[in-house]
């Protein structure tokens, strides 16, 4: 079994147990090699939203090669599922001000959610400024931003990545309580490999080495810790989309 598998797995069990579902974000050409675990997690009650095809960077495609990669994510899903699919992320969040284009892109394509303006300051991604909490961003879209707390003037992280993983447990409960006090979801990501920790290091440049491997033996525990603490559910139930 791969590792993708093995972990995606993991993340269903510690879901079950707690009987919480989420949103899973796919990517296609993994649901291509996987159809029978996009299945299982269709069949535990997940919702399956496209994480685009390859995971190319957006504003490094133009637009046709954009829709030609998430037609196709989203052919695979509901070819397997037999459900519309209604979110999606960019890889590596790349809808940033180059490439607002997408948006167009995924409206027409039926869209009805997105999640990927991060609003913070980031040499990769990232609209410094944008909108913190979920709203509409074009008719019939709406974006609902990966979560950040303001914290010394600026936005910071708390949502997933190398952030969910090097901040400490209370600081992020703290910041997730003061979301929801002032009547906002929070929203945290996870991918399967930061749950893997005995995963084969890679040979890469060490500022991506890092925050790649960092805290990795402890992501499992502090998601449980985090699904034990707050209550969950899948992003078109909360933005209560049908």
């Amino acid at each position: 079994e791969s590792r993708v598998s093995q972990a995606t797995k993991e993340i269903l069990n510690i879901l079950a147990e707690r009987d919480i579902k989420a949103t899973f974000f796919i990517l296609g050409y993994i649901a291509k090699r996987y159809p029978e675990l996009v299945k299982e997690i269709d069949a535990a009650g997940h919702e399956i939203a496209t994480h685009g095809f390859w995971h190319n960077l957006i504003y490094q495609q133009d637009e046709e090669a954009f829709r030609k990669d998430l037609r196709e994510s989203i052919d695979i899903l509901e070819g397997i599922t037999g459900k519309k699919v209604f979110g999606h992320r960019a890889a590596s969040f790349s809808i940033t001000n180059e490439s607002l284009w997408a948006l167009d892109v995924l409206s027409n394509e039926g869209i009805k959610y997105d999640c990927s303006i991060f609003p913070i300051i980031h040499p990769r991604y990232g609209i410094a400024g944008a909108e913190r909490f979920p709203y509409q961003i074009k008719p019939g879209l709406i974006e609902f931003p990966p979560s950040t707390v303001k914290f010394l003037g600026r936005n910071l992280s708390i949502s997933g990545g190398v952030f969910f993983r090097v901040l400490p447990y209370s600081f992020i409960k703290n910041s997730i309580t003061r979301i929801n006090k002032a009547g906002k979801p929070a929203q945290i990501y996870i991918h399967p490999w930061e749950i893997d920790p005995a995963q084969p290091r890679l040979n890469m440049p060490f500022d991506r080495k890092i925050p790649h491997y960092i805290n990795i033996k402890h992501t499992a525990g502090k998601l449980k810790r985090l699904l034990d603490d707050f209550e969950f559910a899948p992003i078109r139930e909360v933005l209560k989309i049908e």
